[in-house]
């Protein structure tokens, strides 16, 4: 299962795009739009938290009748896998956190804008150049196609609404206290991007010494979106990690 980010315009598809086609020639490969983002629904009156989300993400699992799966967390995805696997433990097999957030780190000035979005193509375009190091990313294509699903109706209602200022808090929220990681019995891939400009690199090193059964890579001149800046590298380090 691959949860994806909280970027403005993020899809499960456009997360995952370029990693689905790799993955599924050995796994089943389930990537959703988690409630609030993408093409799933924004119910009224839907609280936009942590414990809401895991209801949703259980809620797939369960609809597929799937008792037990592996879940790679990108950034916010990070998060709730955590919390997943924190809640509903035996539900998951082993964990992949990617520029992950999950525990508590000073709200930086990349995820502040990223939360912080206005709609335009100019905004879009900063953000995806922020997001990765090799700004030859942010095609006008990437640009446009994330753009155009930021201005969907409804969207970015929603989404001012999930993380509106003071942001901190939100990361707060969205974080294990560093003993329940210390509990946490699961097999765990941490990977990073030394670049990152939106989740801070010593967050995901912190994670790696907290978490007992634990294992760290970090790319060189990468930013936070590993799996598409490193995407050959990602899928190996992946497949390796879940065919053990």
């Amino acid at each position: 299962m691959l949860l994806h980010g909280s970027g403005p315009g993020v899809t499960a598809w456009a997360n995952w795009r370029l990693v689905i086609p790799p993955l599924s020639q050995s796994f089943r490969v389930i990537a959703p739009d988690i409630v609030g983002f993408g093409y799933t629904s924004r119910p009224d009156g839907f609280a936009y938290n942590l414990e809401h989300w895991v209801e949703h993400a259980i809620g797939v699992l369960d609809a597929l009748e799937i008792e037990k799966c592996s879940v790679i967390g990108n950034s916010f995805g990070g998060a709730l896998t955590l919390a997943m696997a924190v809640k509903h433990s035996k539900r998951l097999d082993r964990i992949t956190l990617m520029g992950a957030t999950g525990l508590s780190f000073e709200l930086t000035p990349g995820l502040n804008a990223v939360w912080g979005y206005e709609p335009s193509v100019e905004n879009m375009r900063a953000l995806i150049e922020m997001f990765a190091y090799d700004k030859a990313i942010a095609t006008e294509d990437l640009v446009r196609m994330r753009y155009e699903a930021s201005i969907r109706p409804g969207y970015q209602e929603s989404y001012a609404n999930m993380f509106p200022a003071p942001r901190q808090r939100h990361i707060d929220e969205m974080s294990q206290n560093e003993n329940t990681l210390r509990r946490l019995s699961h097999e765990t891939l941490i990977i990073h991007g030394r670049e990152d400009k939106i989740i801070p690199v010593e967050s995901s090193i912190r994670m790696s010494e907290l978490i007992p059964k634990s294992r760290l890579h970090v790319f060189e001149k990468c930013g936070h979106w590993t799996q598409i800046e490193k995407t050959e590298n990602f899928c190996s380090l992946v497949h390796n990690f879940l065919s053990e």
